[in-house]
């Protein structure tokens, strides 16, 4: 399968890696020092499931470089969605397809509205994945699991051609019937993790160990539920439950990318997580104030470092 990962990150270099390493056809498209390791000296993941070192890897930051594929895995930025989009598009122009595997829930919209619905897919990525140093993926704990699918009323033999390559990646890979379902479930966690972390500048230990935050890491997922519900995606009180049994078995360490890129000062996803969530609500006349008041704490920092 030909393969081209648009965004090395965590996400990105950890699946890419692991499907090169299986024999897949894979470039990686990166920039900056990142792009110049890989190039140098291929690319390297750290993880407690395995290290991998791939010692060559094909690494560029010119997509138009790149023949035709059969899958792109789409892992930029939220604020990249639109201009990569176009980049990417005469990759998949001979009847490939385009999976993002990205935080929020507006991706594959912006996506179907550039390059059209036939060609994308949806996907969604549980990992804590970060780039640890040029060239080197770090992994943190064992979560590494992808769902895909395609939306309403569409083929989606390409889906399960991709899932195929990944379970033969060694990669924990599932189809799933209703992928929107799953976009938002997705959402409804990471965007409470997301913000609560980055409000205490703290680890995902430090969250759920402390009663007052633990209380409004629920409260910031009721919000999202709620304004789910609107969009026609209902969720019930076990859900929440079944989140927060989740929260409970992950590592403490854990740490969301947007923490990260809060703590290295570069810009912030925070518009389509909690910013979303807080406008969403406001659209459908419902009240989200834990998701409005992180965002409001966060918006000094959403294009970097004051």
């Amino acid at each position: 399968m030909r393969i081209a990962v648009m965004g090395t990150g965590g996400v990105g270099g950890y699946f890419g890696a692991k499907l090169a390493q299986a024999g897949h056809d894979v470039t990686f498209v990166a920039r900056g020092a990142h792009l110049a390791a890989m190039q140098a000296r291929g690319l390297t993941v750290q993880s407690a499931a395995g290290n991998i070192v791939l010692p060559k890897v094909v690494a560029t930051d010119d997509p138009s470089s790149v023949a035709p594929v059969d899958v792109v895995m789409f892992c930029v930025k939220l604020w990249d969605v639109e201009s990569a989009a176009t980049r990417v598009a005469p990759l998949v122009e001979r009847g490939g397809v385009v999976i993002p595997f990205q935080n929020g829930i507006d991706s594959a919209d912006v996506l179907e509205r550039v390059l059209g619905p036939s060609r994308v897919l949806g996907g969604v990525a549980y990992i804590a994945a970060s780039i640890a140093a040029p060239g080197v993926i770090a992994h943190v704990g064992s979560m590494a699991r992808l769902r895909i699918g395609a939306f309403e009323g569409r083929a989606d033999a390409a889906a399960h051609a991709f899932v195929n390559g990944c379970l033969g990646a060694g990669i924990e890979a599932e189809l799933t019937p209703d992928i929107r379902r799953a976009l938002w479930e997705k959402f409804v966690f990471l965007n409470a993790l997301s913000g609560l972390t980055c409000l205490c500048r703290q680890p995902l230990g430090v969250v759920r160990s402390d009663p007052e935050l633990r209380k409004t890491f629920e409260a910031s997922m009721r919000e999202t539920i709620a304004v789910a519900a609107k969009q026609g995606v209902v969720f019930d009180d076990e859900f929440i439950l079944r989140q927060l049994r989740a929260l409970d078995g992950l590592p403490a360490e854990m740490r969301a990318s947007m923490l990260g890129d809060l703590v290295a000062g570069n810009r912030l996803e925070a518009p389509w997580l909690c910013g979303r969530v807080a406008a969403l609500a406001a659209a459908a006349g419902l009240h989200a104030p834990v998701n409005a008041t992180i965002y409001a704490g966060l918006k000094p920092y959403v294009n970097g470092a004051p």
